[in-house]
Formats: C-alpha cells, structure tokens, sequence
C-alpha cells in the first residue's frame, strides 16, 4: 500500500521503517498536511498524519480526489479530522488510542518539579557563576493537594507517582478510574476541585466540553498561587485568560506541553527568525512560566509504539479494509 506520510521528521522516519520492514510503500513529507500540499498524496491510497496536519473537510474532500481511502493518525487525538467529511467520502480513520502514557505522565511531573524548585532558572544561573538562592524558593509536594482533571490511563499514571510524594488527590472525571479510587482519589465536582488544589493538571482529551474548559471563570475560582500543567491540548485553555490569570497573580505557575496555535510553531526550529505569534511571545516573557514544545511524547518507547500501531492499522486496512484502531464516524458509521 502506498502512504503519503505528512509532517515526518527525521526521527519519524526512523521508527515508521523499522515498524514497517518494506511491508508497505512509505512516502515521506517534512512539511505539514493541508490544502495546499494535499497534491502531494496522488496515486497514494493512504495518508499517515499527526496532530498539527490540517484535515478539514476542504483537504479530506482533496484526499479524495487523489484517490486516498484511508488516514493513519499517529495520534490518540483526532479533534483535528472533519470526521463527518471522512465518512462522507468513504475515508476511513484510524488512531493510535495508546502508546506509551507513562511517557506524558512522567513529563507533567517534571513540569511540577521543575517549576515548583525553579530547576530551569537554578540551571541558568549556575552557567553564569550565581550561586544565589533568592528567588529559588519552593515547597514541599508531600501533603499538598494535587487536582487532576481527566483520569484516563495518563492521569491514573500521574496519581499513582504523585501518590508516592504523599499528594492529597483530587479528581474531576465523568467517568471515574477504580485504579484511581483503590489509590485514595477523591472525585470530586470541577469547582471544588479548582478551590482546593495547590496544583492543577490537565489530562483531560479536547473536546467540544473541555474546550476551554480553563477560562476565566475557572481560573476565578482557583486558589491564589496555584500551578497549572497542561500536557493534554492547547484549547482546553483559554490562553488570554491564563496571561490574566498570571498578571493578577492568581495563577502562581504554569507549565504548558501544548498551546492553541502550536500548529505555526511546535515541531520546528525557528531560533534564526522571530516569533510572530504575540500572544505566545508574551507568554514567554513570565518568568514563571515553563513551556516545552509538545515534547511529552516523545520517548524511545512512545516513538517506537506509535510506529507499530500506525502500521498494524495500514496493514489491517489493506488486508481487511478496515483499521485494527477505527476512530468511531458520526452516527456509528
């Protein structure tokens, strides 16, 4: 089966041909997948994408054109697929529902980690010679309180390694973890939960509930100085509110793996031009703000697990027609 596969850095072509072992014909583009490079999937009857491709209906209606059946997302997340168009054109979706969530777990403990005891800043400063602890202060995690919004195999993981710094754990899921509550973790509604925590972090998938799902009146109900992760996807923040939730004071720290226009940005090296997004740059000048580029991935294991299950899903489709992981189209289809 021939694949056009979108926004492939060199490390994904590492992995996708050791998974793929000749079994499929892999076509690579470094650039991302959007109407204006759609073209580039002619004669292919795949299309292999990852969270900043653009598959609105106007580039799933070109997919079709150019005679792609199927779309392989090398991700969990398919709120940027017009799934409605996919159906529509008899395009089927497939995702990688898992790979590794210890590896975004760990990352949103590092965050915490490292913007409560100033890690990054303590590192910059021994590089120039100061050695001064103003400024460096933080707190012990053993006995604060830790709300954990979405409790899926990613926030199970992220409770049972804060369980181990004795954290008080709180939990906002419609659908509740038993794991979660054998480790102690009290659900509890979204409101109580932002009022109590000492730390907030988002493990929760975008969707049209969640998206931001931090606004204004969320961050309003926070205690004062509380540090927010985000590690699960840009919208389900409000970014303006968050700069005001920052200035006030309201919002101690913030430690983001994701952003809402990360499309323009993350994934790229830009160091030799400037960033145009002004919201972003703003962001940047908070010093108690930590921002890593959607990196929380992107471990051996991760990489080598989205591999694998994007090309179990080709071969499931070209053999069967039909993915080993569908992503459920409107309507049951």
């Amino acid at each position: 089966m021939k694949v056009a596969v979108f926004s492939s850095k060199p490390y994904d072509r590492r992995y996708l041909l050791a998974a793929n072992e000749g079994a499929h014909e892999l076509v690579f583009f470094e650039m991302r997948l959007s109407l204006e490079t759609a073209a580039l999937a002619k004669d292919c009857e795949g299309v292999c994408s990852f969270v900043n491709d653009d598959l609105n209906a106007d580039v799933v209606a070109e997919l079709s054109r150019q005679g792609v059946r199927f779309i392989a997302l090398r991700s969990a997340g398919f709120n940027h697929v017009d799934l409605r168009a996919a159906a529509s054109a008899g395009i089927a979706v497939a995702r990688v529902p898992a790979y590794s969530p210890h590896a975004v777990a760990e990352h949103t403990v590092a965050l915490i980690l490292t913007l409560n005891r100033k890690l990054h800043r303590a590192y910059n400063r021994v590089r120039e010679g100061n050695f001064a602890l103003d400024g460096l202060l933080g707190f012990d995690l053993n006995g604060k309180t830790i709300g954990i919004v979405g409790t899926g195999k990613i926030g199970e993981i992220v409770a049972r390694i804060l369980h181990g710094f004795g954290c008080t754990l709180l939990a906002f899921d419609p659908n509740e973890n038993p794991t979660c509550r054998e480790l102690g973790v009290r659900y509890v509604e979204l409101d109580t939960l932002l009022g109590e925590s000492d730390v907030i972090t988002l493990q929760c998938p975008l969707t049209p509930r969640t998206h931001h799902l931090i606004d204004r009146a969320a961050i309003g109900r926070m205690k004062p100085g509380v540090m927010l992760i985000n590690t699960s996807r840009g919208a389900v923040v409000d970014t303006s509110a968050l700069i005001a939730g920052l200035k006030s004071g309201t919002i101690g720290s913030v430690g983001l793996d994701v952003y809402t226009e990360e499309a323009d940005l993350f994934f790229e090296d830009l160091s030799q031009t400037f960033i145009q997004d002004d919201v972003f740059a703003r962001l940047l000048t908070f010093p108690n703000v930590l921002i890593t580029g959607h990196q929380a991935f992107f471990t051996h294991e991760a990489l080598t697990a989205i591999a694998r299950t994007t090309l179990a899903n080709i071969s499931a489709f070209e053999r069967d027609g039909a993915p080993v992981h569908s992503v459920p189209m409107p309507g049951g289809s």
